[in-house]
């Protein structure tokens, strides 16, 4: 019986068993015959249990009944305990893609489930790829028909009429991160990554994972980033990226160009900035973002940055900049003084200000147009009354939302209503209590029922459905207009306000009546 239970016991193992002789096979390097899998000595003992040769091994084994005994309870203890499931076995990590159990299949159902354990992994791997720069480069495993069902690249790649043959393939122009989420069916972008990720989506022809990273980098778009991002979309060609680029370079030009991503774009982009219609700033602003982009690319180049240098990388992008639109002051305190125009250019344009015979000059002489801005009237009707509206230093306060993404420029506000007068000013934008944007300034009004502009110090970018809280603190001591008949959806060009009263308006103003009559805005 103790003979029987070893051998039963044995075979109830066997998977164990082949398991271990796998791992033995792969260190040894050799593919055993199917009898080799169960070892030698192991075959030898089971024959002397299963056919004694005489009967003086008999007695001899009689002797040793008891132990076999014991043994047999022992290892009927062992197969009760391994007949017990074994706990599922963990995913494979990037470091270590051996899975932890034989039978890995069974604890994964789904095929999407089976297959997102190929990811990255050397079992059934077919094709490795040798990713990114020499000197930081990495080793990728793959699996061909994966690829090929996922990029039509890959396809004709490995089953196309050129397929690729070889077992190892170099990729030196895509970085190795990019190419881990092009492989994942989990699409997880980053800040620092997405920009090498959409090159490998658009060398891959992968729309999805294309379409995702542009989401991605229209939703962090910002002033200090939309130079690099509007360089990179064109690039990869995406002129939805493109426009939203452009939508914030315009309303926030000042902030744009003053980046220091705008010193990090290519030349062709410097000037296409440099010639756009609608860049809402001073040209003394753009002559000096220029100088700086200058200065940057001589350090590129490893060229000392002096005058002569900068003027030869700007090359005819200098002649973009509209110098003479500047005043005559702005000249004379900036460019005049930055040592990167000749004598005679400086001479001449001194001449084009000041001379009835003015001088012909290499320089754009029309002013840029700019943006127009926008008003958002919330009032029907304006007036006033003896015994209000008084400020003191309480506020005025409104919310607000957009259907569509705008930029704040200002607001508009009520002045008095007893002849002319002089207000100090608090404006302020929020969105769920943090403070957007600020500026402290006054304003003088004439005493007639019109609004009066006060801008903040740049433009803000608003984002659509959600609201804003936009407030005013005035102090003055004469009595003001103030709206009445307040209007809660505004419909104003393509874009549609809603108003909703603030809780932090402690002088009276909601959506029927108050202050804050206009918001400025670029759309």
């Amino acid at each position: 019986n103790g003979r029987i239970m070893k051998c039963l016991t044995f075979f109830l193992l066997l998977p164990e068993t082949l398991k271990k002789s796998k791992k033995s096979v792969k260190s040894n390097g050799k593919v055993p015959a199917c009898y080799e899998i169960v070892p030698l000595a192991l075959k030898r003992k089971m024959a002397a249990e299963l056919y004694p040769a005489s009967a003086n091994t008999n007695i001899a084994n009689s002797n040793n009944a008891a132990a076999a005994a014991a043994n047999s309870k022992k290892n009927a203890l062992q197969l009760q305990q391994s007949a017990q499931p074994p706990p599922p076995p963990q995913l494979q990590n990037l470091n270590n893609n051996n899975l932890e159990s034989a039978n890995w299949q069974s604890f994964h159902p789904t095929l999407r489930e089976r297959n997102a354990l190929m990811f990255n992994n050397e079992l059934m791997a077919d094709v490795h790829f040798i990713v990114g720069p020499p000197g930081a480069s990495r080793k990728v495993p793959a699996h061909k028909y994966v690829l090929a069902v996922g990029s039509s690249v890959f396809y004709a790649m490995f089953y196309g009429d050129l397929a690729e043959v070889k077992s190892e393939i170099h990729i030196p122009d895509v970085e190795p991160a990019a190419f881990l989420i092009l492989l994942n069916d989990e699409i997880d972008l980053e800040a620092d990554t997405v920009l090498a990720t959409l090159y490998a989506a658009k060398k891959y022809i992968v729309p999805a994972l294309a379409k995702a990273c542009v989401n991605f980098l229209e939703t962090s778009l910002e002033a200090k980033n939309a130079c690099v991002l509007l360089s990179q979309s064109r690039l990869f060609e995406e002129p939805e990226l493109t426009q939203r680029c452009w939508e914030v370079i315009d309303a926030q030009a000042e902030m744009a160009l003053k980046s220091e991503g705008f010193c990090e774009i290519d030349q062709q982009t410097l000037e296409i900035i440099v010639t756009r219609e609608a860049l809402n700033t001073k040209e003394v602003v753009v002559f000096e973002a220029v100088l700086n982009w200058a200065e940057a690319e001589c350090k590129r180049q490893g060229l000392p940055a002096t005058p002569r240098n900068k003027r030869s990388v700007l090359g005819k992008a200098l002649y973009l900049v509209r110098i003479p639109t500047m005043t005559l002051e702005e000249f004379a305190n900036g460019a005049a003084q930055s040592d990167i125009l000749t004598l005679e250019e400086t001479h001449n344009i001194f001449l084009w200000y000041t001379a009835a015979n003015k001088p012909k000059l290499e320089f754009p002489l029309t002013k840029r147009k700019g943006l127009v801005p926008q008003r958002c009237h919330r009032f029907q009707s304006s007036a006033y009354r003896s015994n209000q509206w008084r400020y003191r230093g309480r506020c005025d306060s409104i919310q607000f939302a957009v259907d569509k993404r705008i930029f704040i420029a200002g607001l508009g506000l009520y002045g008095s209503s007893c002849g002319k007068a002089e207000y100090s000013v608090k404006i302020e934008l929020k969105r769920l209590g943090v403070v957007l944007a600020q500026n402290l300034t006054k304003f003088t009004s004439d005493g007639s029922s019109n609004t009066f502009s006060v801008w903040f110090e740049h433009p803000v970018q608003v984002e659509q459905d959600t609201f804003y809280n936009v407030s005013a603190i005035l102090d003055g001591n004469e009595l003001s207009y103030f709206g009445q008949e307040g209007m809660t959806e505004v419909q104003c060009g393509k874009v549609t306000f809603q108003f909703q009263c603030s809780s932090d308006s402690t002088n009276g103003t909601g959506v029927q009546g108050g202050q804050i009559p206009e918001l400025i805005f670029y759309a």
